[in-house]
């Protein structure tokens, strides 16, 4: 069964819950959030899925849902959050927030980024630090950055880019084939040099992990 982060907004929205464990067993976290996927079914889920993060002490919950306004938006978060109860004592809710695709590319031609459970996922995000965010200079850096690099990045099957609907943050997500070529594009590349000429000065807090998807419903 695959998973997958549509292109463009036209007709989901996406949410990403992040979890740092407090627990020693980080299964029985994965366990709770698999039960969660299914009660958020009844809540209008189209298809959710886990990550797990490789290296680092990190959950990432992803849900697609049908687009809805604002304020059901709202609810909607509100009424997640009051379901993580079982979570609440196994892990920290350290960011909740909804996004919109607004650009992405595949190499082998689908709309979507496609994902299986036990596939590499890297996400990176890039949060504008200034006090008056520019968020659509930030939302055109990186999407000059991606179509420059998206087609040199071997190894890597789709990547999407997303932006907060609340917050000046965005999201960068990568399909890999394996883990060497995701290392390999880490280690063959120069962020000082390569990257940070696209943000033109902007202060950002970037941040990046490598995680392993380890449910899809």
């Amino acid at each position: 069964m695959a998973c997958f982060v549509p292109f463009n907004n036209r007709n989901l929205h996406i949410s990403l819950l992040v979890f740092r464990p407090t627990v020693l067993f980080v299964d029985d976290l994965v366990d709770a959030l698999k039960q969660f996927s299914l009660c958020t079914e009844n809540l209008g889920c189209i298809h959710s899925s886990i990550f797990r993060s490789i290296h680092g002490n990190m959950i990432v919950w992803y849900g697609a849902w049908m687009k809805r306004s604002t304020d059901n938006k709202q609810l909607l978060n509100a009424a997640l959050i009051s379901m993580l109860t079982n979570v609440a004592s196994m892990a920290i809710l350290i960011d909740s927030s909804f996004f919109e695709a607004y650009n992405g590319e595949s190499k082998d031609g689908s709309p979507a980024a496609k994902f299986f459970n036990g596939d590499v996922i890297s996400l990176s995000c890039a949060t504008i630090l200034d006090d008056n965010p520019n968020e659509h200079t930030l939302s055109c850096a990186c999407l000059s950055l991606f179509k420059d690099h998206f087609i040199k990045m071997e190894g890597a099957t789709a990547g999407v880019c997303m932006k907060s609907q609340t917050l000046p943050k965005l999201v960068g997500l990568f399909v890999w084939k394996s883990l060497q070529f995701c290392y390999s594009d880490i280690l063959n590349s120069d962020c000082r040099n390569t990257i940070l000429p696209y943000f033109g000065g902007i202060p950002l807090d970037v941040k990046y992990d490598i995680f392993r998807v380890v449910y899809v419903s």
